[in-house]
Protein backbone atom coordinates (compact mmCIF):
# COMPACT_ATOMS: atom_id res chain seq x y z
CA UNK A 1 0.00 0.00 0.00
CA UNK A 2 1.44 3.04 -0.91
CA UNK A 3 2.60 5.59 1.83
CA UNK A 4 1.16 8.90 2.32
CA UNK A 5 3.05 11.55 1.38
CA UNK A 6 4.07 14.32 4.29
CA UNK A 7 5.65 17.94 3.15
CA UNK A 8 7.74 20.34 5.40
CA UNK A 9 10.09 22.93 5.49
CA UNK A 10 12.14 25.11 7.77
CA UNK A 11 13.67 28.38 6.91
CA UNK A 12 17.67 29.12 7.08
CA UNK A 13 17.62 32.20 8.61
CA UNK A 14 19.91 31.75 11.00
CA UNK A 15 20.97 28.66 13.67
CA UNK A 16 18.09 26.04 14.69
CA UNK A 17 16.83 26.38 18.27
CA UNK A 18 15.20 24.49 20.76
CA UNK A 19 11.84 25.77 19.87
CA UNK A 20 12.45 24.76 16.14
CA UNK A 21 13.48 21.41 18.10
CA UNK A 22 10.15 21.16 20.20
CA UNK A 23 8.11 22.90 17.98
CA UNK A 24 8.94 20.94 14.62
CA UNK A 25 11.92 18.73 14.15
CA UNK A 26 10.76 16.08 16.80
CA UNK A 27 7.76 15.86 15.00
CA UNK A 28 9.18 15.32 11.78
CA UNK A 29 11.41 12.15 13.00
CA UNK A 30 8.30 10.89 14.49
CA UNK A 31 6.88 11.23 10.96
CA UNK A 32 9.39 9.89 8.35
CA UNK A 33 8.78 6.17 10.23
CA UNK A 34 4.93 6.54 9.31
CA UNK A 35 4.66 8.43 5.84
CA UNK A 36 6.73 8.95 2.56
CA UNK A 37 7.94 12.40 3.67
CA UNK A 38 9.73 15.53 1.92
CA UNK A 39 11.51 17.65 4.20
CA UNK A 40 12.86 20.74 2.73
CA UNK A 41 15.34 23.39 3.58
CA UNK A 42 13.06 27.42 2.84
CA UNK A 43 16.05 29.47 1.78
CA UNK A 44 13.80 30.80 -0.85
CA UNK A 45 11.04 31.52 1.69
CA UNK A 46 13.96 33.09 4.02
CA UNK A 47 14.59 35.79 0.95
CA UNK A 48 11.02 36.97 2.00
CA UNK A 49 11.95 38.16 4.98
CA UNK A 50 15.68 38.67 4.59
CA UNK A 51 16.08 39.82 1.32
CA UNK A 52 18.93 42.72 1.98
CA UNK A 53 20.95 40.58 3.78
CA UNK A 54 22.18 37.22 1.92
CA UNK A 55 26.23 37.13 3.29
CA UNK A 56 25.14 34.12 5.10
CA UNK A 57 22.58 32.41 4.00
CA UNK A 58 24.96 29.69 2.11
CA UNK A 59 26.66 28.86 5.57
CA UNK A 60 23.14 29.04 7.44
CA UNK A 61 21.71 26.39 4.80
CA UNK A 62 24.24 23.93 5.27
CA UNK A 63 24.08 24.26 9.07
CA UNK A 64 20.70 23.57 9.19
CA UNK A 65 21.04 20.50 6.97
CA UNK A 66 23.44 19.37 9.47
CA UNK A 67 20.77 20.09 12.59
CA UNK A 68 18.26 18.23 10.57
CA UNK A 69 20.42 15.03 10.52
CA UNK A 70 21.99 16.07 14.43
CA UNK A 71 18.44 15.61 15.61
CA UNK A 72 17.54 12.57 14.49
CA UNK A 73 16.73 12.67 10.47
CA UNK A 74 17.97 9.86 8.38
CA UNK A 75 18.16 10.26 4.69
CA UNK A 76 17.37 7.12 3.88
CA UNK A 77 14.16 7.07 5.48
CA UNK A 78 12.91 10.75 4.12
CA UNK A 79 14.15 12.99 1.40
CA UNK A 80 16.03 16.02 2.61
CA UNK A 81 17.02 19.38 -0.25
CA UNK A 82 17.33 22.67 -0.79
CA UNK A 83 14.34 24.48 -2.13
CA UNK A 84 16.21 26.56 -4.10
CA UNK A 85 17.86 23.12 -6.11
CA UNK A 86 14.15 22.46 -7.36
CA UNK A 87 13.18 25.37 -9.60
CA UNK A 88 9.87 24.06 -10.31
CA UNK A 89 8.84 25.75 -7.10
CA UNK A 90 9.71 28.62 -8.18
CA UNK A 91 8.29 28.13 -11.48
CA UNK A 92 5.19 27.03 -10.27
CA UNK A 93 4.29 29.78 -7.81
CA UNK A 94 4.31 31.90 -10.92
CA UNK A 95 1.85 30.07 -12.28
CA UNK A 96 -0.46 30.17 -9.31
CA UNK A 97 -0.10 33.98 -8.85
CA UNK A 98 -1.60 34.50 -12.02
CA UNK A 99 -4.50 33.40 -10.76
CA UNK A 100 -4.73 34.10 -6.81
CA UNK A 101 -6.97 36.87 -5.80
CA UNK A 102 -4.75 39.52 -4.39
CA UNK A 103 -7.52 39.94 -1.26
CA UNK A 104 -6.95 36.04 -0.81
CA UNK A 105 -3.03 37.24 0.04
CA UNK A 106 -4.26 40.34 2.23
CA UNK A 107 -6.45 38.65 4.48
CA UNK A 108 -3.87 35.61 6.06
CA UNK A 109 -3.65 36.29 9.58
CA UNK A 110 -0.10 36.21 9.67
CA UNK A 111 0.59 38.65 7.65
CA UNK A 112 0.05 41.93 9.45
CA UNK A 113 0.95 39.55 12.98
CA UNK A 114 4.27 39.40 10.80
CA UNK A 115 4.66 43.19 9.89
CA UNK A 116 4.05 44.35 13.31
CA UNK A 117 6.88 41.68 14.92
CA UNK A 118 9.38 42.86 12.17
CA UNK A 119 8.99 46.62 12.27
CA UNK A 120 12.57 46.88 11.35
CA UNK A 121 12.46 45.59 8.46
CA UNK A 122 10.69 46.90 5.45
CA UNK A 123 8.64 43.98 4.51
CA UNK A 124 6.42 45.84 1.59
CA UNK A 125 7.56 43.74 -1.27
CA UNK A 126 5.71 41.12 -3.34
CA UNK A 127 7.76 38.56 -2.07
CA UNK A 128 6.49 38.89 1.28
CA UNK A 129 2.73 39.44 0.29
CA UNK A 130 3.12 36.76 -1.98
CA UNK A 131 4.98 33.84 0.39
CA UNK A 132 2.08 32.25 1.06
CA UNK A 133 1.35 31.34 -2.64
CA UNK A 134 5.03 30.16 -2.80
CA UNK A 135 4.08 28.05 -0.38
CA UNK A 136 1.10 26.79 -1.72
CA UNK A 137 3.37 25.83 -4.27
CA UNK A 138 6.02 24.18 -2.34
CA UNK A 139 2.80 21.76 -0.61
CA UNK A 140 1.30 20.89 -4.69
CA UNK A 141 4.36 20.46 -6.70
CA UNK A 142 4.58 17.27 -4.64
CA UNK A 143 1.46 16.11 -4.40
CA UNK A 144 1.37 16.11 -0.52
CA UNK A 145 -1.29 14.43 1.31
CA UNK A 146 -0.61 15.67 4.74
CA UNK A 147 1.16 19.29 5.96
CA UNK A 148 2.23 19.11 9.62
CA UNK A 149 1.20 22.39 11.52
CA UNK A 150 -0.49 24.29 14.54
CA UNK A 151 -3.21 25.70 14.44
CA UNK A 152 -2.20 29.36 13.93
CA UNK A 153 -0.74 27.46 10.05
CA UNK A 154 -4.36 26.16 9.24
CA UNK A 155 -5.08 29.56 7.11
CA UNK A 156 -2.43 28.63 5.33
CA UNK A 157 -3.27 25.33 4.28
CA UNK A 158 -6.93 26.19 3.74
CA UNK A 159 -5.30 29.07 1.35
CA UNK A 160 -3.41 26.08 -0.08
CA UNK A 161 -6.50 24.16 -0.79
CA UNK A 162 -8.43 27.46 -2.29
CA UNK A 163 -5.73 27.54 -4.82
CA UNK A 164 -5.46 24.01 -5.99
CA UNK A 165 -10.02 24.13 -6.64
CA UNK A 166 -9.41 27.19 -8.21
CA UNK A 167 -6.93 25.50 -10.93
CA UNK A 168 -8.54 22.26 -10.81
CA UNK A 169 -11.96 24.63 -11.99
CA UNK A 170 -10.66 26.70 -14.31
CA UNK A 171 -8.09 24.12 -15.81
CA UNK A 172 -8.21 20.41 -15.06
CA UNK A 173 -8.20 18.38 -12.21
CA UNK A 174 -3.85 18.61 -11.67
CA UNK A 175 -3.33 19.16 -7.74
CA UNK A 176 -4.68 17.12 -4.65
CA UNK A 177 -6.13 19.18 -1.58
CA UNK A 178 -3.71 18.41 1.21
CA UNK A 179 -4.71 18.23 4.86
CA UNK A 180 -3.25 19.80 7.87
CA UNK A 181 -2.26 16.65 9.89
CA UNK A 182 -2.38 18.51 13.06
CA UNK A 183 0.01 18.34 16.05
CA UNK A 184 0.39 20.21 19.61
CA UNK A 185 3.41 22.59 18.89
CA UNK A 186 4.50 23.75 21.77
CA UNK A 187 5.15 27.34 22.01
CA UNK A 188 8.94 27.49 24.27
CA UNK A 189 9.43 30.80 25.66
CA UNK A 190 13.10 32.47 25.16
CA UNK A 191 15.58 33.17 28.05
CA UNK A 192 13.98 36.33 28.77
CA UNK A 193 10.37 34.98 28.70
CA UNK A 194 8.78 36.00 25.41
CA UNK A 195 8.40 33.32 22.42
CA UNK A 196 11.50 31.77 21.10
CA UNK A 197 12.91 33.46 18.23
CA UNK A 198 15.87 34.41 16.28
CA UNK A 199 14.60 37.93 15.53
CA UNK A 200 14.38 38.79 19.29
CA UNK A 201 18.06 37.40 20.22
CA UNK A 202 16.52 35.32 23.01
CA UNK A 203 17.34 31.83 21.89
CA UNK A 204 18.98 28.51 22.93
CA UNK A 205 20.46 27.39 19.77
CA UNK A 206 20.66 22.96 19.31
CA UNK A 207 24.91 23.65 17.93
CA UNK A 208 25.20 26.10 21.09
CA UNK A 209 28.22 24.87 23.09
CA UNK A 210 27.80 23.77 26.70
CA UNK A 211 29.36 26.76 28.50
CA UNK A 212 26.90 29.11 26.40
CA UNK A 213 23.82 26.94 27.67
CA UNK A 214 24.68 27.47 30.95
CA UNK A 215 25.36 31.05 30.36
CA UNK A 216 22.13 31.01 29.09
CA UNK A 217 19.97 29.02 31.53
CA UNK A 218 21.29 31.23 33.54
CA UNK A 219 20.14 34.21 32.12
CA UNK A 220 16.44 33.23 32.19
CA UNK A 221 13.29 35.33 34.15
CA UNK A 222 12.24 33.08 36.74
CA UNK A 223 9.10 34.43 38.99
CA UNK A 224 10.18 38.06 39.30
CA UNK A 225 7.96 38.32 42.64
CA UNK A 226 10.79 35.85 44.80
CA UNK A 227 12.98 37.97 46.42
CA UNK A 228 14.66 35.17 48.52
CA UNK A 229 13.92 31.56 48.67
CA UNK A 230 11.31 31.95 51.39
CA UNK A 231 9.12 34.06 49.23
CA UNK A 232 6.06 31.94 48.08
CA UNK A 233 6.58 31.30 44.16
CA UNK A 234 4.46 31.29 41.25
CA UNK A 235 5.60 28.99 38.74
CA UNK A 236 2.87 29.75 36.02
CA UNK A 237 5.14 32.62 35.15
CA UNK A 238 8.66 31.09 35.53
CA UNK A 239 10.10 30.82 32.22
CA UNK A 240 12.11 27.97 33.58
CA UNK A 241 9.11 26.04 34.83
CA UNK A 242 7.50 26.16 31.55
CA UNK A 243 10.67 24.45 30.27
CA UNK A 244 10.50 21.77 33.02
CA UNK A 245 6.38 20.86 31.53
CA UNK A 246 8.51 19.91 28.47
CA UNK A 247 12.32 18.49 29.51
CA UNK A 248 10.96 17.14 32.38
CA UNK A 249 7.01 16.24 32.58
CA UNK A 250 7.07 13.76 35.20
CA UNK A 251 8.20 16.05 37.57
CA UNK A 252 6.25 18.86 36.67
CA UNK A 253 3.22 18.66 39.51
CA UNK A 254 5.81 18.47 42.45
CA UNK A 255 7.98 21.24 40.62
CA UNK A 256 4.81 23.26 40.87
CA UNK A 257 3.92 22.21 44.28
CA UNK A 258 7.41 22.67 45.74
CA UNK A 259 8.04 26.42 43.96
CA UNK A 260 4.08 27.70 45.58
CA UNK A 261 5.39 26.14 48.90
CA UNK A 262 8.78 28.07 48.90
CA UNK A 263 10.24 24.43 49.09
CA UNK A 264 12.15 25.19 46.23
CA UNK A 265 14.47 27.93 45.28
CA UNK A 266 14.91 29.55 41.78
CA UNK A 267 18.70 28.53 41.64
CA UNK A 268 18.04 24.98 42.49
CA UNK A 269 15.00 24.95 40.03
CA UNK A 270 17.50 26.23 37.09
CA UNK A 271 19.82 23.50 38.17
CA UNK A 272 17.79 21.00 37.55
CA UNK A 273 16.35 22.18 34.55
CA UNK A 274 20.26 22.75 33.43
CA UNK A 275 20.90 19.07 34.25
CA UNK A 276 18.07 17.94 32.52
CA UNK A 277 18.76 19.72 29.37
CA UNK A 278 22.54 19.28 28.95
CA UNK A 279 21.38 15.23 28.90
CA UNK A 280 18.54 16.20 26.29
CA UNK A 281 21.70 17.69 24.23
CA UNK A 282 23.82 15.51 24.78
CA UNK A 283 23.08 13.12 21.77
CA UNK A 284 22.33 15.55 19.54
CA UNK A 285 25.87 17.51 20.13
CA UNK A 286 27.91 14.09 19.49
CA UNK A 287 25.82 13.34 16.47
CA UNK A 288 26.69 16.81 15.21
CA UNK A 289 30.49 16.82 15.90
CA UNK A 290 30.30 12.98 13.85
CA UNK A 291 28.55 15.53 11.11
CA UNK A 292 31.11 17.73 10.74
CA UNK A 293 34.11 15.87 10.31
CA UNK A 294 32.89 15.01 6.74
CA UNK A 295 30.09 17.72 5.82
CA UNK A 296 30.62 16.91 2.13
CA UNK A 297 28.29 13.74 3.24
CA UNK A 298 26.16 16.94 4.23
CA UNK A 299 26.09 18.13 0.69
CA UNK A 300 26.25 14.76 -1.08
CA UNK A 301 22.94 14.55 0.70
CA UNK A 302 21.15 17.70 0.18
CA UNK A 303 21.98 16.84 -3.87
CA UNK A 304 20.31 13.11 -3.67
CA UNK A 305 17.52 14.79 -1.95
CA UNK A 306 17.20 17.32 -5.07
CA UNK A 307 17.67 14.26 -7.40
CA UNK A 308 14.02 12.94 -6.02
CA UNK A 309 12.91 16.10 -5.50
CA UNK A 310 13.30 17.37 -8.51
CA UNK A 311 11.95 14.25 -10.32
CA UNK A 312 8.36 14.55 -8.69
CA UNK A 313 8.43 18.01 -9.06
CA UNK A 314 8.92 17.74 -12.30
CA UNK A 315 6.21 15.75 -13.46
CA UNK A 316 3.55 17.95 -11.75
CA UNK A 317 4.70 20.64 -13.15
CA UNK A 318 4.73 19.58 -16.99
CA UNK A 319 1.17 18.26 -15.77
CA UNK A 320 0.05 22.14 -14.49
CA UNK A 321 1.89 23.74 -17.41
CA UNK A 322 -0.14 21.50 -20.27
CA UNK A 323 -3.16 22.18 -18.15
CA UNK A 324 -2.50 26.01 -18.28
CA UNK A 325 -2.02 25.57 -22.17
CA UNK A 326 1.59 26.21 -21.94
CA UNK A 327 2.50 23.22 -23.95
CA UNK A 328 0.69 20.84 -26.25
Amino acid sequence: MKMKRVLSGIQPSGKLHLGNLVGALSNWVKLQQQYDCFFFIADLHALTTGYENVKNLPEDTLDVAVDLLSVGLDPKKCTIFKQSDVPEHAELHLLLSMITPLPWLERVPTYKSKINELKDKDLGTYGFLGYPVLQAADILIYQADLVPVGEDQLPHIELTREIARRFNFFYKKVFKEPQELLAEFPVLPGIDGRKMSKSYGNTIALSDPEDLVREKVNMMITDPARVTKKDLGHPEVCTVFDYHGIFNKGQVDKIAAECRSAERGCVECKKEFLADLLEFLSPIRKRRAEILKNRKLVEEMLVTGMVRAKSEATLTLLEAKRAMGLIG
